[in-house]
C-alpha cells in the first residue's frame, strides 16, 4: 500500500491508495481477447474457476491456466486455495459498471465480445 503524502497540508486527510500496476505488464496482460473475456467476467465480483474462466475465455484449460498466470503476474488477478481466481478488491467496479480503473489507463469490458 502507498499513502498518498503529497497533498498541501490540512487539505486532505491522509489517504490510502493503491499502488498501479506495471503499465508494461498491463498492456502486455490486456493483449489478448480471452484475457479481456476473463477480466470481464471476474467483474462479477465472485471467484471463477480456471474451467469456467477457460469456458468464458473460449479457449482450452491449459490455455487459460497460461493466461491467467499472465493475468497474476500483471497484478490483474489473484489466485486464492482451491485454484479459485477473482480480481483484486482495489480493481472491482462498481456493481453494474463495466469499466475498471487501473490507474493508468480505464478498461471498457463491455468491449470484450
Amino acid at each position: 500500500m502507498v499513502f498518498c503524502m503529497n497533498s498541501p497540508a490540512g487539505s486532505l486527510p491522509n489517504t490510502v491508495v493503491a499502488p498501479l500496476p506495471d503499465l508494461e505488464r498491463l498492456a502486455g496482460a490486456l493483449s489478448h481477447t480471452a484475457r479481456w473475456k476473463m477480466l470481464k467476467e471476474l467483474t462479477v465480483g465472485e471467484p471463477r474457476t480456471i474451467a469456467e474462466l477457460a469456458a468464458v475465455g473460449g479457449c482450452s484449460y491449459e490455455s487459460a491456466v497460461k493466461h491467467l498466470v499472465v493475468l497474476r503476474q500483471a497484478g490483474l488477478a489473484v489466485q486464492e486455495r482451491g485454484s479459485l481466481y477473482h480480481i483484486p478488491k482495489q480493481y472491482l467496479p462498481k456493481p453494474g459498471e463495466p469499466v475498471v480503473d487501473y490507474g493508468h489507463c480505464l478498461l471498457r469490458l463491455d468491449a470484450a465480445g
